[in-house]
């Protein structure tokens, strides 16, 4: 999104908006995925819809479970951040990048076809269909580059103008068109179609539910986020699910499968050269119906809904890529133009510009199978990373507090298995492997694009300095800021365990000009069996040492003072120096092991007196990172 927008809306969405903005991105997927799995699986897409929805449903539990914990924008790459390190965190981000890039072009390159159905037949083939796309994404991109605010509540009455459509199309197909008989004749086990396609089918299926990434990347903007996100991502997953089991029903009893001279095929999976619906499987639907004299209108009213819905699908793919491309250029992911700020329009211009040809090109040779089969093998390998980040969370960070719990645990040695992660991560990973193995041009251009990506990030990350595991964050004062920020006041905060420079350089960064100050405040915890004034010279020195390096480090602008307190009271005290001193920003450490302050820590963030930065510190045997690394609150 525009990073204007995403300074400008700070929308407060309830569960509710978050279901209906994420069912738009979902339901929006079934206009071209239902063409692409019958051209595989003939008779059993309903089956294969139904196998893609149990997987949905384990997926989305695991982003219930990660977004509740940790309430960012992000998606799979914040999960693999948390649960391993930034390298993992720039592979899920960059899978990332290939759904969204891959969602733009498919969704725009179907608009002409729906649009083609009912008035411009010229755009129903090539070479109409892919410049039509590539109108829509060239527009689309330059509306996102100028920056105008996304109608939000538009999207949402579309969101829910189309499920009611797409409830209503079961309900009068169901009883016009639905047979059991037909649907069962479609299929010949191991025949029609045969075990190969049908395994084919099941990843290109899980294009169906492109979107699922919607509703933590708008953790941010969510009411209770804890509550309203688990929420939401139920409410979207049953929505989707009870379509798209029913749906392909009435599509394959409307367009039943026929065998000619050995050949079976549905027109639902046939392009529109031979006769078919693949390319407009919705509108195929409707054709065959015998609506009587509702039947034109039904067409009409169906293709330009389709149409719109694949519009804004396609500018929600270009909001996507803006948003997760200034967010990688904050970490320290990607070369710091492609998050480049314009001049005026405050947007990362050239992210959307780039990502944005680069759908454009994938277009040029009008496959839409390919561009199916691309979505599934980013979107497998993204979802399988947070499948194994939540894994991996329950076992390192089994304490902490987790509002959502996925549905099935199994305890082993004392830790605990989350059985939705493991048999979801098995799914999404074997149907990785499948639309991999089976398909070699997606699988060149998959590992082409995450080995080019690869090498950008090492480059990237040697030429700045920095490891490729360590997080760095550069530190901005809002979405809408393109340099660091600066403030007039900074309390460092540290306890007496040891002096950590990153803290302090990081402090120096933030207070750089105008010598501003900066306070430092070391705590020293006193047990509950001593006075809290005892003497404890030891602690006492090793505090003052610590403000004496904190000077060194930082020159004559720094004050400091170390205070004594109770055990569990230490993030109050943090907040209250705050207040006292007036600090406008506060530098807190935190071990990637999850140490530092722990309990303290999530006290200044829940009373966040100012703006939060905490210090990604490194593990004592790994080496010190040339910048630092911190994440913002």
């Amino acid at each position: 999104m525009a990073e204007r927008r995403l300074a400008g809306l700070q929308r407060v969405l309830g569960v509710n908006a978050l279901a209906a903005t994420a069912y738009g991105n979902v339901g929006s997927s079934i206009y071209y995925a239902l063409g692409l799995v019958a051209s595989y699986a003939l008779g059993l897409t309903p089956v294969v819809f139904v196998v893609t929805g149990v997987i949905f449903y384990l997926t989305a539990a695991t982003y219930s479970e990660a977004t509740a914990m940790y309430p960012e924008a992000g998606g799979s790459s914040s999960f693999a951040r948390h649960a391993f390190n930034e390298f993992w965190s720039f592979f899920a981000a960059w899978a990332q990048m290939l759904n969204y890039t891959i969602t733009i072009a498919i969704s725009a390159f179907f608009v002409p076809h729906y649009l083609g159905g009912l008035f411009f037949p010229f755009l129903k083939h090539s070479p109409g269909d892919v410049v039509f796309g590539i109108g829509v994404v060239g527009v689309l991109s330059a509306i996102n580059v100028v920056g105008v605010t996304e109608a939000a509540a538009l999207n949402i009455g579309l969101a829910i103008t189309d499920f009611g459509t797409q409830v209503l199309l079961v309900i009068v197909g169901g009883a016009l068109v639905l047979s059991p008989h037909t649907l069962i004749s479609n299929v010949h086990l191991g025949t029609v179609p045969h075990w190969k396609n049908f395994l084919i089918a099941i990843p290109v299926g899980m294009i169906a539910y492109t979107g699922i990434e919607t509703i933590s990347n708008m953790a941010e903007e969510a009411k209770d986020s804890a509550r309203t996100i688990p929420k939401a991502i139920n409410r979207v997953v049953i929505a989707v699910f009870a379509i798209y089991a029913a749906l392909p029903a009435v599509a394959l009893s409307a367009l039943p499968v026929r065998c000619t001279n050995g050949h079976c095929q549905t027109l639902l999976g046939v392009g529109e050269n031979k006769g078919g619906y693949a390319a407009d499987p919705v509108l195929g639907i409707v054709k065959h119906l015998h609506l009587g004299a509702l039947q034109h209108a039904g067409e009409i009213y169906v293709g330009l809904l389709a149409a719109t819905i694949l519009f804004i699908a396609t500018n929600a793919g270009i909001i996507g890529v803006s948003r997760l491309v200034y967010s990688m250029g904050l970490h320290r992911q990607v070369p710091d133009g492609l998050r480049r700020l314009h001049p005026h329009f405050r947007t990362p211009w050239i992210g959307i510009l780039v990502f944005g040809t680069i759908a454009c090109l994938t277009m040029i040779p009008g496959q839409a199978t390919f561009l199916g089969n691309m979505y599934a093998f980013g979107a497998m390998l993204s979802f399988t990373i947070a499948h194994l980040a939540v894994i991996r969370l329950r076992i390192t960070q089994p304490d902490r507090d987790r509002p959502y719990r996925g549905p099935g645990t199994l305890r082993i040695a004392g830790r605990e298995l989350p059985l939705f992660a493991v048999f979801g991560g098995i799914g999404t990973f074997l149907a990785f492997v499948t639309v991999t193995a089976l398909h070699i041009a997606v699988a060149a251009a998959g590992i082409g694009w995450l080995s080019f990506g690869i090498v950008v990030y090492v480059i990237y990350r040697r030429r700045q300095g920095l490891d490729l595991t360590t997080t760095a964050k550069i530190v901005v004062a809002g979405p809408a800021a393109d340099s660091e920020a600066e403030y007039d006041s900074v309390l460092v905060a540290f306890d007496e365990s040891g002096y950590v420079p990153q803290l302090m350089a990081t402090a120096a960064r933030l207070a750089a000009r105008k010598r501003r100050g900066i306070h430092v405040l070391v705590t020293i915890a006193v047990p509950a069996s001593s006075p809290i004034d005892a003497d404890l010279p030891e602690q006492e020195a090793a505090a003052q040492s610590i403000i004496e390096e904190a000077k060194v480090q930082a020159g004559r602008r720094v004050s400091g003072h170390w205070d004594k307190v109770r055990a569990g009271q230490t993030g109050r005290r943090i907040v209250d120096e705050a207040r006292a001193v007036h600090a406008e920003a506060i530098v807190m450490p935190m071990s990637r092991s999850g140490g530092g302050f722990g309990r303290a820590l999530e006290t200044v963030l829940r009373e966040r007196p100012c703006r939060v930065i905490i210090e990604s510190t490194p593990e004592p045997h790994e080496p010190r990172p040339k910048l630092p690394a911190s994440t913002v609150h």
